[in-house]
């Protein structure tokens, strides 16, 4: 089954980020217009609300009153965030966080923006809707984001089916490389924030687990990173002559990421088929029978 084509538009301010997003952003899927470098790029993007799937913006690029009308038009469009993983919500709860030297993971960041939004776009549209309700300009119902999104992509669609040439053993051995390094340093910045800024290290394990559910990484390699980078840090403290010993509670890290990797692969599992009445089970639904016979294809 092809993927869906998603239109995104970049509110990226810096050329280079946007140039590096589209180098990674590559092949038909994903469709990359950017706004950033235009004269009124978030007057386009209220003009062109229909045409675009995802927003990719920059941290700290635009005050929070921006951000604050937007939500009050209910325009709140999945959303990947990329700077500083600093625990701060940039534009909506939804949003994913995505450091400017991770940038090889950004196709698996839009796919989780996607998704988590149709988990979450209900909240998130309820913010829209109350800020309408109280002055704000009131979104038609048929272009609310979770009901274009759903009718036009699917939710199963996108949740339940991850593409496999994305998955890293799909990948051509440079770019294999390249995501793998990117996720260390994905998961050296949740470890270095988890004791001292909880909210930075939650951004951050967001973003390293939506990375390793949709690249289909596996467990055995999340513990291998991991005991490389403790044993890298035990190393550089010895050699400093600090101590060390704390580095054993490190593991606590180990066990948040991969209790967030097992509660990704649990929601990927397609529910339960609904019973149509008492003692009897009605016939799955042309979107469930697709979400099965995917997942079928993917874990054989």
């Amino acid at each position: 089954m092809s993927q869906p084509a998603l239109t995104i538009a970049s509110l990226l301010s810096d050329p280079r980020l946007e140039r590096a997003c589209r180098q990674w952003l590559k092949g038909g899927r994903y469709q990359l217009e950017d706004l950033g470098s235009r004269l009124a790029p978030l007057q386009e993007l209220e003009e062109r609300r229909d045409t675009f799937d995802v927003v990719l913006v920059q941290q700290g690029a635009y005050p929070p009153e921006i951000y604050d009308g937007l939500r009050r038009q209910g325009l709140i469009l999945p959303a990947v965030v990329v700077g500083e993983v600093s625990g701060r919500i940039e534009y909506h709860e939804a949003e994913v966080h995505l450091p400017e030297d991770q940038l090889e993971q950004i196709t698996y960041s839009v796919d989780a923006a996607v998704s988590r939004f149709l988990r979450q776009g209900p909240q998130a549209s309820s913010a829209g809707e109350s800020a309408a309700s109280s002055g704000g300009v009131a979104t038609p119902e048929n272009w609310r984001l979770p009901n274009r999104l759903k009718g036009r992509l699917g939710y199963l669609g996108v949740f339940y089916k991850r593409d496999p040439s994305l998955f890293l053993r799909s990948l051509p051995q440079g770019e294999r490389q390249e995501l793998l390094a990117s996720l260390e340093r994905s998961y050296r910045d949740l470890l270095i924030s988890y004791f001292k800024d909880p909210a930075a290290a939650n951004q951050a394990i967001e973003s390293f687990v939506h990375s390793a559910f949709f690249s289909d990484l596996p467990v055995n390699k999340v513990v291998e990173i991991h005991v490389d980078l403790i044993d890298g840090f035990w190393k550089q403290l010895k050699l400093e002559g600090h101590k060390n010993d704390f580095l054993q509670d490190y593991r606590l890290a180990l066990l948040d990421v991969l209790a967030h990797l097992c509660e990704m692969y649990r929601r990927s599992v397609p529910p339960d088929l609904p019973l149509s009445g008492p003692g009897s089970v009605a016939e799955p639904s042309q979107a469930t029978a697709a979400a099965n016979q995917d997942y079928a294809q993917e874990v054989n």
